[in-house]
Order: structure tokens, then sequence, then C-alpha cells
């Protein structure tokens, strides 16, 4: 397991110690996240991966303040989340975290645009003028701002979602499987707005299981058994593959062994 955080500046745009999370279960307490630390610095594209059940959505969860962890700490731009109550913690989620998740998460009935603001207009706030306009030229889908969700393809809808979670102008954007439920074709154009982002100055942490995706990061994180066990700068499709490969046998290895005891 690595000694240090994975990626480091002077202050981190998402910083976690020590990061633990249990849940009750018949059979004992499962241990979802054992001890996670990872700083992550500004403009910069994290992958999470690992097999099923090794912590990936939990470490995502309560790193975006969704989720309140056993013990430890979640700093986002310095901001420790622990001192935070319930009101202050949705306050902090709709100004300063934007989030991408795989079912899109489109009120139906909204146009384009409306879903797109929604976020600002459920915090009072008004769309300053051209923010959308710009937002979804950014995302291609200048020529689509009238549109429901039911008039747009599956890649159209998430690049909508991924407008949305820009409006709010978030610090970081955390994004949960973004293309699983993509074509190959709709995935790729996701992805690439991704990168563009990133390499435009946007934070983002995405959890995904496919190794394609993860070459669009700059840095791969693999999780086992709610650790971090390996990471993988400037990845390839191939490189993560391997990796991925190598953690699946472990963990049935292990499971065997278990399993015999």
């Amino acid at each position: 397991m690595p000694a240090a955080p994975t990626t480091v500046d002077a202050r981190p745009t998402l910083r976690v110690r020590d990061l633990r999370c249990e849940y009750p279960s018949e059979s004992g307490p499962v241990h979802a996240l054992r001890g996670i630390d990872l700083d992550v610095a500004g403009a910069s594209f994290i992958a999470i991966m690992g097999p099923s059940g090794s912590g990936k959505t939990t470490l995502l969860h309560c790193a975006a303040g969704l989720q309140v962890p056993t013990s430890g700490e979640v700093r986002l731009g310095g901001q420790d989340l622990a001192g935070l109550d319930q009101t202050q913690l949705a306050r902090l989620r709709r100004q300063r975290v934007g989030f991408v998740f795989q079912s899109f998460n489109l009120l139906p009935a909204l146009s384009t645009v409306d879903n797109v603001e929604l976020p600002l207009r459920l915090d009072a706030r008004r769309p300053p003028a051209g923010r959308t306009a710009a937002l979804l030229a950014r995302v291609g889908l200048d020529r689509r701002s009238g549109h429901r969700p039911d008039q747009l393809s599956g890649g159209q809808r998430q690049r909508v979602a991924i407008a949305r979670a820009l409006v709010t102008e978030p610090e970081i954007v955390f994004a949960d499987e973004p293309t699983g439920a993509l074509d190959i074709h709709s995935a790729r154009e996701v992805l690439t707005l991704l990168r563009e982002l990133a390499d435009n100055g946007q934070t983002i942490i995405m959890v995904t299981h496919d190794p394609v995706a993860a070459s669009f990061s700059d840095h791969v994180l693999f999780l086992a058994d709610g650790r971090i066990v390996d990471e993988l700068a400037h990845p390839t499709a191939q490189g993560v593959a391997g990796r991925m490969a190598t953690l699946v046998e472990s963990a049935e290895r292990a499971s065997n062994r278990s399993a015999v005891l």
C-alpha cells in the first residue's frame, strides 16, 4: 500500500486522512474503508478502480460529503467536513461540488437548459447571464437547449449532466461510473469532454470499472478490501487492465482461502 498520498500540492483541493467506514452486519462489522490517505491536487483527473466491494463508491461518497465516515478526516478546499452540520453540508455540496452519475439523474419534464440550471435554482440563485449558454456550447449541446431528456441520446444526456455539475463552478467534480450506461462512441465523447475539462483546470475524481475510461485520467488508484493497494500514473488501457486482472485474481484467492477456513 502506498505510504504517501497520491498527488500533493501546497493546498490540495481534496485531502483525506485515515478515512475509515464500517457497516453493521449479522456476521459482524463490514470494513468498507480501512485507513485511506489521499491528496488530490487542483486541475487533476483521478480514476478509482477496484474489484466489486473494494470500497470505491464508499470512498467517493465520503469524499463528496454524501456519507459520514466512521472516523478520519475529509477536507475540501481546506474545509473540514466533520465540522459541518447537515444544513452546512448540503450547502457545501450545492455550491462547491459537482456530481455526475451513471443514470444521469435528469428530470424528464425539464428542458436541457432547465436541467442544467436546476442546482442554482435549488440554491435560490439566478443563473449569471450567459453561463448556461456558454456551458452548453462547451459540451456541444447549444443546439439542444430546448430538448427534454427523452429527445436526447445517452451520450447527450450525460453531457447535460456534466454541464449541470459545472454550472455552480465547483471546486471538484465527482463522477460515479459516468460511462457505465453508454455505448462505446458515446462513452468516448464523454471521456474526451472530462479530459478537456481537467486540462482546463477542473478537478475530477471518477469511479470506473473500465480500463479505457481510466486511461483518460492522470492517475489511477486501485482499491482492494477498503485500502489503496496500488496506483498508476500516466495510465494506458492495457496497463490498467493488467493491474486490475492482478487485483481480481488476488481477491479471488483471498476469498477462496476464507471459504476453506
